[in-house]
């Protein structure tokens, strides 16, 4: 199929005087690192922003400048939006990229961005308003027409509100928290007798999770698979779709592999989930990256789950299917300028898959794994690409979520691309600590997914037919944080230096400045 837009291409035809000269990314890790790539193509001065617990980390070494922000905790450092500002000031970076998780999804923090002059890559605080919250979202795909799962659209008030729309939806249903994501709060309810308990448990995971502890109940769908389909908007009255990802193969929730395109989307459906995924966006007056989540029932019948006004962990896989750069655009976006193509110009080609690499142990109920990495050989090759955020010496934080990197393969065929990311995870060497790795090898020498008979159930089976089902839920989830927590305070500490000053100009040559050499010394000590 004709193929538009190269990576290649996206960076020849930027901007070569850009007006964005300096961008803060307010992250760590892989995506860190994504963001900072991006902007130094684009010919932009990074700033870098870090815990104490992160001063060595890749991110800071790499960025032209770091600032501290606090104590490992991120209710000390990223999530503080006031220092995240105050470094911008300091720095002069005229845009904040918050990547994903942390402030991403932050319509106050967007909008205390705005007040302050700083450009917020990511989408107007009041589309992320309208969209962010679940239940909000219900309302507005209720006001476009686009099909939903049957339930509630508001936050339920009291248990019995929750008995009545369960039973005029019917059993099994599934409880929500109206803030969330990644899983948190979320209840699967089969029968009357598990609703009390269920509710009850849901609201609090949510307050704790996300400060509200607002639920709402939609019907269950059985067997589902989860399909999601990328959008860009431009601030010209452009949006377009660029197609979807297959994200059904999850564990508590949470997406492991996703692949693009969907063995089961055709044409026909592609191109009505992707209006439908485009009319919601321009129902919110949203501009740029954003993803609408759907899921997909045994008859192919699909219903609205929720919209992500971020961009995803998964975008590699569109990108390498679309051959865009995501970030490029969401920088260009928020430059002001157009997007150059139109829906029509857009053509997929070729299979792409990923797999989110975890410090943690299947094989022992998905057990934290925080430590020092003592080898590490990353694979390379035809169709490999490998987003990451570590390096041989670095010390794994317990502190924040444990993905190491993103491993993507892409291929013309599903099948090739298999074959190659499955050669991939076998040159993948990670020493002194735990990794999914094996598991990663156990899904794609799977029958049923080789075949694509997938739904959101698909890896619990997979798990249990394997032995491998061990993790009992919440209460040994929290003990095996704490013995790893308990673990990891036995370590030598990882330092907690200060920043230094910088003498780093804007136009992206970086001096080596004296929290760098700090931070390279504390890396090669490591």
């Amino acid at each position: 199929m004709r193929r538009l837009f190269h990576l290649k291409s996206c960076v020849a035809v930027s901007n070569p005087q850009p007006a964005i000269r300096k961008i803060l990314i307010a992250n760590r890790g892989e995506i860190a690192l994504r963001i900072l790539r991006a902007c130094r193509e684009l010919g932009i001065a990074t700033v870098a922003v870090y815990s104490d617990v992160d001063r060595a980390a890749l991110h800071v070494l790499e960025a032209d400048e770091a600032y501290r922000l606090g104590p490992a905790p991120a209710t000390e450092s990223y999530l503080r939006g006031d220092l995240i500002l105050d470094v911008a000031r300091k720095s002069g970076a005229q845009a904040i990229h918050p990547g994903y998780g942390f402030l991403s999804e932050n319509a106050s923090f967007a909008e205390a961005c705005e007040n302050a002059g700083i450009k917020f890559i990511g989408p107007p605080a009041n589309a992320m308003r309208a969209l962010g919250s679940k239940t909000r979202a219900r309302q507005a795909a209720d006001a476009t027409g686009m099909p939903r799962t049957p339930g509630s659209v508001k936050g339920l008030p009291s248990l019995d509100e929750a008995y009545a729309v369960a039973e005029e939806i019917g059993y099994p249903v599934m409880l929500k928290a109206a803030a969330g994501g990644g899983g948190k709060g979320m209840r699967a309810v089969l029968s009357k007798n598990e609703l009390r308990d269920a509710f009850s448990s849901a609201s609090s995971e949510a307050e704790r999770s996300f400060g509200s502890g607002e639920v709402y109940l939609e019907k269950l769908i059985e067997r589902p698979r989860h399909i999601e389909i990328q959008v860009l908007a431009d601030e010209h009255g452009n949006c377009v779709s660029l197609g979807e990802r297959e994200c059904s193969v999850q564990r508590r929730h949470q997406k492991v592999i996703e692949e693009a395109p969907s063995a089961i989307v055709d044409e026909d459906l592609r191109r009505r989930m992707g209006e439908a995924a485009v009319q919601l966006a321009k129902s919110a007056g949203y501009t740029n990256a954003g993803t609408v989540e759907f899921l997909v029932d045994e008859a192919r019948n699909f219903y609205f789950l929720e919209m992500n006004t971020r961009l995803q962990v998964e975008h590699p896989v569109t990108e390498l299917v679309t051959g865009l750069d995501l970030v490029h655009l969401q920088i260009r976006i928020v430059q002001g300028e157009p997007l150059p193509f139109k829906q029509e110009e857009i053509r997929l080609r070729g299979h792409a898959i990923e797999c989110r690499l975890y410090a943690e142990d299947p094989e022992n109920g998905f057990f934290p794994s925080p430590g020092k990495i003592t080898r590490l050989l990353q694979p390379g090759g035809p169709g490999i690409r490998e987003d990451s955020g570590i390096y041989e010496g670095w010390v794994v934080p317990l502190d924040y979520d444990p993905m190491l990197s993103k491993l993507i393969a892409y291929a013309p065929t599903r099948e090739a691309c298999i074959a190659r990311l499955l050669r991939a995870l076998d040159e993948y060497v990670i020493g002194g600590i735990r990794s999914n790795l094996g598991l990663f090898r156990r899904i794609l020498n799977d029958a049923d997914f080789q075949a694509a008979r997938i739904d959101t159930g698909y890896l619990d089976r997979l798990l249990l037919a394997n032995g491998m089902h061990r993790e009992a839920g919440t209460d040994s989830h929290h003990a095996a944080l704490i013995a790893a927590a308990v673990f990891e305070s036995m370590r030598p500490a990882n330092g907690n230096g200060t920043n230094g000053s910088r003498t780093n100009s804007d136009n992206g040559k970086a001096d080596v400045s004296g929290w760098k050499s700090a931070a390279r010394r504390e890396g090669l000590r490591a």
